[in-house]
């Protein structure tokens, strides 16, 4: 008689084919539930989510205050750290993976133009919500560390660079022999009279002597702690001429 040696790799071929077989778990051939899957996404949803929540509350929200970009950055986050966290076991190549992260990146508003700040930290908490829904493979621990070093250096850049942002209008202003150097105060104390604002500085942009009109881009103290969002913009016709 005649002893067949045992070999691992067939045992392990069989086991994965017992695996496939439906089981009273199985529901269409899918798991009806997955407790170790679950506990891993409910540990790295909360770390992602309180990481992204203390930088856009505690970063960008302490001067920003625009509840606007607070809503889109909290939700893209989510919707992002989900996507990544269920294709992971997905067999993805470089090149789509890197692709699937340029469009999450580059994507733009229709509705206005977004300020370099809003894009950078849109930019940030969608690659955290990336690596926290990539990288479990690295260990909690190490991932921990990971969400810290980013929050840090956040917060320094944030901190030594990062100004809170003074609101801002863009005016069409007609009277043009204010716009000459020298007579800084005169045009200050017309715009205040006229908007009824305390105006603290005032940028000069394009003038149009054949219309006798300046562009004036003025800079204000808030009446409220809300963000006017339409403060600078203008005609869309006025940009055409």
């Amino acid at each position: 008689m005649i002893q067949e040696e045992f070999d691992p790799e067939i045992a392990r071929e069989f086991a994965e084919d017992l695996q496939a077989i439906a089981s009273p778990n199985d529901l269409m051939g899918m798991p009806i539930f997955q407790k170790e899957s679950l506990i891993t996404f409910a540990v790295l949803f909360c770390l992602n989510l309180l990481v992204c929540w203390i930088m856009v509350h505690f970063f960008y929200y302490r001067k920003a205050k625009r509840k606007d970009y607070y809503y889109t950055f909290m939700l893209f986050s989510v919707t992002v750290f989900v996507l990544m966290f269920l294709l992971n076991n997905v067999n993805l190549g470089m090149g789509f993976a890197l692709g699937l992260f340029a469009i999450f990146g580059m994507i733009r508003y229709r509705t206005e133009t977004v300020p370099i700040r809003e894009m950078t930290y849109l930019f940030v908490t969608i690659g955290i919500s990336v690596v926290n829904g990539l990288a479990m493979s690295h260990g909690l621990i190490n991932l921990v560390l990971i969400n810290i070093l980013v929050m840090v250096v956040v917060g320094i850049i944030d901190g030594i660079f990062g100004s809170k942002q003074q609101p801002a209008k863009i005016i069409l202003y007609d009277k043009i022999d204010l716009v000459k150097h020298g007579r800084e105060d005169e045009l200050k104390a017309d715009l205040e009279e006229r908007t009824g604002l305390t105006i603290n500085k005032i940028e000069v942009g394009h003038i149009d002597f054949l219309r006798d009109v300046a562009y004036l881009k003025v800079y204000y103290e808030p009446i409220s702690d809300e963000v006017n969002t339409i403060d600078t913009m203008v005609k869309h016709k006025d940009f055409m001429k």
